[in-house]
């Protein structure tokens, strides 16, 4: 990753519990409210079931071990505390064997709106719900092995594939568009603005995926659509690294949005 964070997250104590502030129930709290308001009618119906299973306690930060009795029993996943940054190895391991990393601390007031690294808030509200789903859990599974196997410089490959599907993956429904990734399902402007004719929707197609360049730090100008959630067990069950090595060739697509500014030293 590249450079540190500014925050710490808080370390379960000897029965697992994470001791939770007030105050950061109290984001919690709001941030929960502002979101279900915000997806609804848009979220996905497995999201929305998903989230029913999980069952979110929206006056406190849930602990870890209540989201593990749902996913262990559901699709076989845990959620597992790590520091709010961790590297590429240790996040490849952690799916390759079920387990989707929680950095253990929430946003500050001052940062309600935007937190350009993952909280609590988006790793829980966000993914939780959709790693219920066999589909969905099958292929974040295959993408944590491949990761783990594949060198550095196939990663940033693998790396769009998760960005386009987990984070900010949608879906075309017979009830018209909706979403199922975490980046976007957590974010109330994100959610907003894929509903707004200014970014460009394109049906899915792995190998452009695979090519296409991505900022992690504006609204996306592009998402692909699958059109149903087995798509993503299909799109696992494909020889992704042979079209890794067909999207090396063929090179990157042009990117759709400015270069990132370099600050002055």
């Amino acid at each position: 990753m590249a450079k540190a964070s500014k925050y710490t997250s808080k370390t379960p104590d000897e029965n697992g519990v994470i001791h939770w502030s007030e105050a950061e129930n109290k984001i919690w709290s709001e941030l929960v409210a502002r979101q279900l308001k915000c997806i609804a009618g848009k979220a996905c119906n497995e999201y929305m079931e998903g989230l029913e299973k999980i069952n979110l306690p929206h006056d406190r930060i849930p602990q870890l071990s209540e989201l593990n009795e749902v996913l262990l029993a559901t699709t076989g996943w845990q959620v597992t505390p790590v520091p709010a940054l961790i590297d590429f190895d240790e996040f490849f391991r952690l799916l390759a064997n079920k387990q989707f990393p929680v950095a253990t601390f929430i946003r500050s007031r001052e940062e309600f709106d935007y937190l350009q690294e993952p909280d609590i808030f988006h790793e829980i509200f966000g993914h939780c719900a959709m790693l219920t789903n066999p589909d969905f859990a099958k292929f974040t599974h295959k993408y944590g092995q491949l990761g783990y196997a594949a060198e550095k410089k196939d990663r940033v490959y693998l790396a769009r594939m998760y960005w386009f599907t987990v984070e900010f993956g949608l879906m075309q429904t017979d009830d018209g568009l909706r979403i199922y990734g975490g980046g976007i399902l957590s974010s109330p402007g994100e959610t907003q603005y894929v509903y707004s004719d200014k970014p460009e929707i394109n049906p899915m197609n792995v190998l452009d995926v695979l090519r296409t360049p991505y900022r992690i730090d504006i609204m996306q100008p592009l998402y692909y659509t699958i059109n149903s959630i087995h798509d993503l067990f299909d799109i696992s069950q494909l020889d992704i690294m042979a079209l890794v090595a067909q999207a090396k060739e063929l090179g990157l697509h042009d990117p759709k949005f400015s270069p990132k500014e370099k600050l002055a030293s």
